[in-house]
């Protein structure tokens, strides 16, 4: 593990991608240990695959059937699935102080060997929604990113609806 300079971040590399749990979180296995960890993308917020609690919640906040917002929520976790496939290489960047959530998971920013952050391509390629229930830095960036996607239609907006 590794800390930055100036202490805000940790990144953590060593890591590939074991299987896909929906469209903002995953499943990644230390290369050196072996020892698997769930990771719930930092910052971004897919719509739900099942019910749950947090599906009512949305459909309270959107006005958006669940089964609707089900049907996105798996389009979400199929386009994160293509995107990154079982095997693939990557590194981890969490802020500190916020480095799991209220379930245990691994809250982190996903870096794949080419610089990009999954976080930002699910964001820009209209798939998920700015997460803001915890801080989170680049809230602000991630907002700008899911308006542009959101005006251009892609991916979930291209009905115009809003999740």
């Amino acid at each position: 593990m590794q800390t930055s300079a100036k202490e805000l971040t940790i990144i953590r590399i060593g890591f590939e991608v074991v299987k896909i749990v929906d469209g903002d979180g995953l499943i990644v296995r230390n290369i050196i240990n072996n020892k698997e960890e769930e990771i719930r993308l930092y910052g971004i917020d897919a719509p739900e695959i099942k019910p749950c609690a947090k599906l009512i919640q949305d459909e309270r906040e959107t006005h958006i059937p669940g089964s609707l917002l089900m049907t996105l929520g798996y389009e979400s976790f199929a386009f994160l699935r293509n995107l990154v496939l079982p095997g693939t290489s990557i590194s981890i960047l969490q802020e500190v102080g916020n480095l799991t959530d209220k379930y245990g998971r691994t809250l982190a920013y996903i870096i794949l060997p080419d610089g990009k952050s999954i976080n930002e391509i699910m964001l820009e390629n209209g798939y998920v929604k700015p997460y803001d229930k915890i801080f989170c830095s680049k809230l602000p960036e991630y907002q700008a990113i899911f308006l542009e996607a959101k005006r251009n239609r892609n991916g979930l907006f291209r009905n115009n609806l809003t999740f």
